[in-house]
């Protein structure tokens, strides 16, 4: 038995979007730049992706640039912008739970530019007067993430598009919307985001492939510079068999968006419901209102999170201990530090993320074998202390 439960990490690709990334690879293999009809047939397979894709989030096709993934995306839309828009100002502001591809650009940033970080509460939220408190005359951008990588927090997007405009009507608005693409509504229009980021992988499409919404308006320096693809601003031959997987994943979900959110809260609450009756001393951070309905991060006290990781391994089942992105760094996660997770619990943490392709019957599974592979650690962690 495998039970995949990783899937904030990555998802496994759809069969639509693995038909499509072949029928790409081997028919429609020409450049989409060349004008004969092999190239025209590759262009079509891109221009149909940057429809679907613009729809699923209520933009225009020509407002969808091609990435290499939600990284790139995120660099290039902030770094893009405040090189193109240096008289704007130079303040940016983020938030502390952040994706590192945000908070080190930031970071590398901080020289040219004063660097503001807006803390969450406890459980993960970002509250609205603290946001407003870092804007000002000179604030360049704010960019804030939509759904949390690690505990699942739903920021408030709309509240803080809204006000981000209120306070500084020039302060470009950048949303980070890897997790939260399929999981939520998003609609850029009404939520009055700028920019946006975007993750294939991250629901049932190819890795290697992101996107970066731009508003119609809004003016970037490219990272890159070659041959002028993706209107000059990301230049290079675009990545035809894995945008095709990527449309193909993006239609899909939208078709049965709603059922899939359903299926994933059942499983969320399944869950949390056997954690609270079957184990003790656990932490649920992603229990309650606000959250997204794919994540549920546990901390158990006195448990090491990469001993239990393995343990449900044996067992066929994959979680996380942290994100993908950070779970090979030593010391403690910097999201469950900034929330304030108690030192005897946060070394426990273990993030299960499911899908829509997940069930009610692995969950059970999961729960039994957390119940018995975290008393067995606890015994031995036990018996050493003796």
């Amino acid at each position: 038995m495998e039970i995949y439960l990783d899937n904030s990490a990555t998802t496994r690709p759809s069969k639509s979007a693995i038909k499509a990334m072949n029928i790409a690879m081997e028919t429609i293999y020409g450049n989409p730049s060349s004008l004969h009809r092999k190239g025209m047939d590759a262009e079509k397979i891109v221009r149909d992706a940057r429809k679907s894709i613009a729809e699923s989030i209520n933009a225009e096709a020509s407002e969808i640039i091609f990435t290499s993934g939600g990284t790139e995306s995120n660099n290039l839309g902030i770094r893009g912008f405040l090189e193109r828009n240096t008289r704007l100002g130079r303040r940016i502001v983020t938030t502390s739970i952040e994706h590192p591809s945000v908070l080190n650009l930031f970071d590398h940033l901080e020289g040219d530019y004063e660097k503001v970080i807006v803390p969450v509460d406890s459980k993960g939220f970002l509250q609205l007067e603290d946001v407003k408190k870092s804007i000002d005359g000179n604030t360049a951008l704010v960019s804030v993430m939509a759904v949390n990588n690690e505990i699942g927090s739903v920021q408030p997007i709309m509240e803080t598009g809204k006000a981000v405009k209120a306070l500084n009507p020039n302060t470009a608005f950048h949303v980070d919307c890897v997790q939260a693409l399929g999981k939520m509504e998003i609609d850029v229009k009404r939520m009055g985001i700028d920019l946006l980021s975007g993750s294939g992988h991250k629901f049932h499409g190819p890795k290697g492939i992101g996107f970066l919404y731009m508003r119609k308006g809004i003016k970037i320096s490219p990272l890159l510079y070659g041959g002028n693809q993706e209107s000059g601003i990301r230049s290079g031959t675009e990545n035809v068999p894995a945008i095709a997987g990527m449309g193909a994943a993006v239609r899909e979900m939208m078709e049965s968006k709603d059922a899939n959110r359903r299926k994933m809260e059942l499983y969320k609450a399944s869950l949390i419901e056997g954690l609270k009756k079957n184990l003790t001393d656990c932490m649920i951070l992603s229990d309650g209102p606000g959250y997204s309905p794919n994540i549920v991060n546990v901390c158990f006290k006195d448990v090491r999170a990469e001993v239990l990781l393995h343990s449900l391994e044996n067992d066929g089942i994959f979680v996380s201990s942290g994100s993908a992105c950070s779970s090979k760094k030593k010391g403690s996660s910097h999201v469950l530090e900034a929330i304030r997770v108690p030192v005897e619990y946060i070394g426990g943490a273990v993030r299960i993320s499911f899908t829509w392709e997940n069930n009610l019957d692995e969950i059970a599974f999961l729960i039994d074998s957390l119940k018995k592979n975290v008393e067995e650690i606890r015994k031995i962690i036990k018996g050493k202390g003796r």
